[in-house]
């Protein structure tokens, strides 16, 4: 339906709701499915009319459609059978079971068991886990605050739950509109028309005498209100200039339109509806059509939906285990299911003190590496800590990059006086970058590279003055900087170029924060000045959209929430009163005030946000904790004292781990069970305290020792320089650079010769798990972790899937990945298997590809024939498409777009692909034999593809030309396989590219393709068979064809451990079994799965007495890791 006609519905539903017809408001809502009538639903619900309930839920989902549907029909059913258990209606509870809840039992056959249990119970509360079940209008009232949570999150109902905001009686006022411009039409207009019909247009009859023009004034229409008059009717013509787009709340916020009296059409979620013309988001179907492979549910937009379930404090991984791990809700208090939360998540015990030297004035956590934390100091300096171990790992200390490029008055300011403080750090969305805005006019951006490598990268004079605030955005997919300051002017610069791309003047005041956000396809930016004005832009020249002041004037930061759904600003005002909000956005005014922040005469009170449940506030020598949907102080803690009266905050993104400021120029870092559990494993990575700044580790009583007794000397991140700050010796005497430096080279000497590759040859010295499989056993092609991390994703050589689930426990926490706890091969109730289409080709000479949506919910997949597109929940196949030849090779998605795939071709060709228009965008030529790898970087856009012609070719996105070439060079004495497989993989950094052939493993730096590194294994090891990053990319994986995997260090290609196949294969001396594929972990950094030749997949994992795979050999000659050209690091002999 086009966006015309869906906004035509909603003009009905305010129409058919003004007029008072109710049946037929909620029959257009359910039929139309435009609309989720929120509080028509928990009418039902209270009222327990469950038939009504199911009846209007089927306009919007089906009870497989996706795991938040399943649960949102399991909560009604289990309702409906429990109040019929309660009322002893046996019969009535028995039929509930067989036609509505035994659909359930292919997903959870145990939970089936238990349910049909409580038919033997007198009363069903004897059952442990419905003991606290109260009567059944509390019950209902539970449980409908439960199918909230879960409709808000699920993608089928995004856009469906606000009503848009227009006027009242819009249809008749359009109608009035019409009738008058049809009576201006009249040849002979009589000045009081009598309008007697709508079916046919308007035309006055022939009149004694000319008259003027009036407007038309009909009793039908007398509804419409008359104050404002009509406009004139040029403002009706098509040819009037249109301002650009705007997201609703923005317009909100400039001028409060009034309310639509249609139900809830202000009691759906805070957020920006979606914009009027806005086609292609208004067009999107309720499910995804069978015949087009449209993936309109796993754009990025379905992405950001999918995580809306995290405000109600439901993990990613939980959400992504609901159609596993639906159990019975315990009815206790005003906790239900799963979605529940304690004060012990949050970050409350101190486990660490780092001592910075200067007083911290920002900070920020690395958005992958959560154990890493960027400090910016009043005195210039910045400092990236490994917070697991303790370690300064690197320190830079302010200076002028290039003094003669600066302006007259920011060099006359540094003679006078060379001093700065840091305003702002933060990392860039990848972490591959991050910037620091300095209290004079400069800004600068550094790439990150692991370890201490820290490298300049652009420094731009941002403002005249200080540079208040920064931050890094996506307008048009290409990564920005904003920054604001002190000359009241917000600008955007290219992160690339570092050129100037908007400048947005218009404040009255220095500008104090930014906050960049987008909605949909709307990209903006709120500003907020030290006079109390907030104001809005979007990327053009048309001035600020919005003008409105903040709670008590104050110098305020706003800041959203992780899944973008809420809006949160905190600030303090002359008077030292400090305001916490949160916003009603789409009519820009104050939604709540939380209540507990002290009034202190100096000092702007800072603030986080957590997990999409908690915020967090610096204040009154404290941390103070808010539960986000309720006003009243939640707890705080002084940190065990020595917090300065407005500490500086921030939490990782995990919200495990909370920094806070001390008083004393130091950082404590305070975890929750899961952040102390994660330091524990982190800190069995011991480091050499020789090189790196105090750290005096605070242990709580109750977290224990987070040292290992036998943990081997190494660092924490692959190979590390010593930092340029002073450096703190083993028996702690303070000394400088130059005094250690003699102790440097002795040490590095020393551990040259006491560096040993560590080996692992017994079972007993690592942790594996074959997986388990009740299914056909055919060699592994193709393997793949879920995003999420709770389960893996096989393709066998005859085309079939398999899913490995974890599911949270009390032997497995998280619900993540482990070797401790066997996982479930799942399969859905209908026992269908993922099979891919084989069409007439052999699916042993097939080249299997696959590539997974980052929300986890589809897979996109081939095995020589058709690309079929399955969903995971139910693998059902939604489509098939592109029927060979050719056949596809390789498959990855666009990571900004998920409708658009690189499609490999066994012909060489690469097709760029728009599955929602079903089109071919282009075709890509460069290769001679067919594409074996393809890597996306969305820093350098640009598309990197390898083929078996042992090629790698550069391709700009933009444009989607070749930019570079490069052929591998094979190692003198080596002979590759005519088909031999190049695959590709991005660092973290999107920068450095790691080439994997069966002959070497190489790191290329992108766009140019320089070959910084080459590393060739022994022959005794057999070909290459597969390498991938480690989830942090400080390691990489190797797999060969003897059987064992080598462990190497990224920075430096060298190896420092090998597994051996008895390590982990059971003896059998008549079965040659070796990986074909590897796959790493997403965020546990030594944890890895091989997919083996005998169908097998098996999950490997050091000691955790060990923590990690070995140590890191030191730097030859204590210098850094080379970086020539071309150099091949062959791995050492074995010792």
């Amino acid at each position: 339906m086009s966006s015309l006609s869906r906004e035509l519905v909603f003009l009905i539903l305010q129409f058919l709701d003004e007029e008072k017809f109710k049946d037929t408001v909620h029959k257009l809502e359910q039929e139309s499915g435009f609309f989720f009538n929120l509080r028509y639903f928990e009418e039902m619900v209270t009222n327990g009319e469950w038939d009504e309930v199911e009846k209007y839920l089927s306009g919007f989902t089906k009870v497989d459609d996706n795991r938040y549907s399943m649960k949102i029909f399991f909560e009604i059913r289990k309702q409906k059978y429990l109040e019929a258990l309660d009322k002893r209606d046996r019969t009535k509870a028995v039929e509930i079971l067989v036609k509505d809840l035994k659909v359930f039992s292919a997903f959870n056959e145990e939970l089936f068991k238990e349910i049909t249990h409580l038919l033997t119970l007198e009363n069903f509360r004897e059952n442990e886990q419905l003991s606290k079940y109260g009567d059944t209008k509390s019950a209902r009232g539970i449980m409908l605050a439960e199918l909230k949570k879960l409709i808000e999150a699920n993608p089928l109902f995004r856009d469906k739950l606000q009503f848009p905001t227009f006027k009242n009686s819009r249809l008749r006022t359009l109608i009035n509109q019409s009738l008058n411009w049809q009576h201006q039409l009249c040849k002979n207009p009589r000045p009081n028309p009598d309008i007697k019909t709508l079916f046919v247009d308007h035309s006055c009859g022939q009149p004694n005498g000319a008259r003027a023009p009036s407007p038309v004034t009909n009793p039908l229409m007398s509804a419409v209100p008359k104050a404002g008059g009509f406009p004139p009717l040029g403002a009706h013509g098509p040819f009037q200039p249109t301002p650009a787009a705007l997201p609703t709340s923005l317009a909100g916020w400039m001028a409060n339109p009034t309310p639509v009296p249609h139900p809830v059409a202000s009691a759906g979620p805070i957020g920006l509806t979606a914009p009027n013309n806005a086609a292609a988001i208004l067009k999107r179907p309720r499910t995804p059509p069978t015949n087009n492979p449209a993936l309109d549910y796993q754009s990025a937009d379905s992405e950001h939906v999918l995580k809306r379930s995290r405000p109600f404090a439901m993990p990613d991984e939980q959400v992504n285990n609901l159609p596993v791990t639906i159990l019975p809700v315990p009815y206790a208090g005003q906790t239900h299911g799963q979605s529940s939360y304690s004060l012990d998540d949050l970050p409350k015990t101190v486990v660490m003190t780092l001592s910075q030297g200067s007083a911290v004035k920002s900070m920020d956590f690395h958005p992958v590496q959560q154990i890493l934390l960027l400090v910016g100091t009043n005195i210039g300096d910045i400092m990236v800590w490994e917070v697991g171990s303790g370690e300064k790992i690197a320190h830079k200390t302010f200076k002028v990059w290039d003094l003669s490029a600066c302006s007259m008055p920011l060099q006359a300011s540094l003679a006078n006086d060379y001093t700065v403080s840091v305003n702002r750090v933060v990392w860039s969305p990848d972490g591959a970058l991050f910037g620091v805005a300095y209290s004079k006019h400069i800004v600068h951006i550094y790439s990150y590279h692991g370890g201490d490598d820290l490298r300049n990268r652009l420094e731009i004079e941002a403002h005249a003055g200080s540079v208040n605030d920064l931050a890094f955005s996506y307008p048009n997919k290409q990564l920005s900087v904003v920054t604001c300051g002190e000359d009241r002017v917000i600008k955007v610069w290219d992160a690339a170029s570092g050129a100037k791309q908007h400048t947005f003047e218009g404040h009255e005041a220095p500008v104090y924060s930014i906050c960049p956000h987008h909605k949909e396809n709307i990209q903006f930016i709120f500003s907020t000045a030290t006079d109390g004005k907030i104001k809005a832009w979007l990327y053009d020249n048309m001035g600020s959209r919005v003008d409105y002041n903040a709670p008590g004037q104050s110098s305020t930061a706003m800041q959203y929430s992780a899944d973008g759904t809420r809006l949160f600003s905190c600030g303090t005002n002359k008077e030292g009163e400090s305001f916490l909000v949160e916003w009603n956005e789409s009519e820009g005014a104050v939604k709540r005030t939380y209540f507990g922040l002290g009034k202190r005469p100096v000092g702007v009170v800072q603030f986080d946000t957590t997990k999409n449940r908690f915020l967090a506030a610096g204040d009154e020598f404290s941390v103070k904790f808010w539960d986000m949907d309720n006003l009243n102080l939640l707890t705080s803690t002084p940190a065990d004292g020595g917090l300065p009266p407005s500490p500086c905050i921030r939490f990782n993104k995990e919200g495990t781990l909370l920094a806070v400021s001390t008083d004393d120029n130091g950082v404590k870092i305070l975890a929750n069970s899961d952040g102390v559990r994660f330091l524990r494993t982190v800190e069995n990575r011991s480091f050499d305290a020789s090189r790196v700044a105090p750290a005096a580790i605070v242990k709580a009583p109750s977290v224990g020792p987070f040292g290992s007794n036998n943990a081997t000397i190494g660092t924490t991140i692959g190979d590390r320089a010593a930092p340029v700050a002073a450096i703190v010796g083993t028996n702690n005497d303070a000394r400088t650079l130059a005094d250690i430096k003699p102790r440097i080279t002795d040490e590095s000497a020393e551990k040259s010769r006491i560096w040993k590759l560590t080996e692992i040859n017994e079972p007993s010295q690592c942790r594996s798990l074959r997986l388990p499989d009740s299914l056909t056993a055919m060699r592994v092609s193709r393997l793949i972790y879920t995003n999420s991390g709770v389960a893996i994703l096989a393709l066998a050589s005859n085309a079939v899937h398999k899913l490995w689930k974890w599911q949270r426990n009390d032997r497995n926490v998280t619900g993540k990945a482990t070797t401790s706890v066997a996982p479930q091969l799942w399969q859905p109730s209908s026992g269908i298997l993922m099979t891919n289409d084989i069409s007439d080709t052999n699916p042993e000479d097939a080249v299997p590809c696959f590539a997974l949506s980052k929300n986890d919910s589809y897979v996109m997949s081939a095995s020589g024939g058709k690309i079929s597109l399955f969903n995971m929940m139910t693998f059902k196949t939604m489509t098939t498409f592109m029927p060979p030849p050719p056949a596809a090779t390789f498959l990855a998605f666009h990571p900004q777009d998920n409708n658009i795939i690189a499609i490999g071709m066994d012909d060489s060709s690469i097709q760029i692909y728009n599955v929602r228009v079903d089109e071919v965008k282009t075709k890509l030529k460069g290769h001679q034999k067919r594409i074996t790898g393809l890597a996306f970087s969305h820093t350098l856009n640009v598309l990197v593809s390898s083929g078996a012609d042992s090629q790698l070719c550069v391709w700009s996105t933009d444009g989607w030309e070749k930019q570079a070439s490069k052929f591998l060079q094979i190692p003198n004495g080596r002979a590759a396989s005519p088909h031999a497989e190049t695959r590709v993989q991005f660092h973290l950094d999107q920068i450095h590219l790691l080439a994997v052939h069966e002959t070497q493993i190489a790191i290329f730096e992108a766009p140019k393709l320089e070959c910084l590194k080459q590393w060739v294994p022994r022959e005794a090891s057999g070909p290459i068979t597969y390498a991938t990053y480690s989830c942090d990319s400080q390691s990489i994986y190797v797999s060969f064809e003897d059987g064992s995997v080598g462990v190497l260090t990224a920075s430096t290609l060298r190896l420092r451990c090998r597994i051996s196949p008895a390590a982990y294969l059971p003896p059998n001396p008549s079965l040659r079994v070796f990986p074909l594929v590897i796959a790493a972990h997403p965020s546990d950094p030594n944890q890895f799965a091989l997919g083996l030749t005998d169908g097998g997949v098996q999950i490997v994992e050091p000691l955790e007495s060990e923590g990690k795979w070995g140590t890191s050999p030191p730097a030859e000659n204590g210098a850094g890791p080379s970086t020539t050209s071309g150099v091949t690091g062959s791995e050492p002999p074995q010792r």
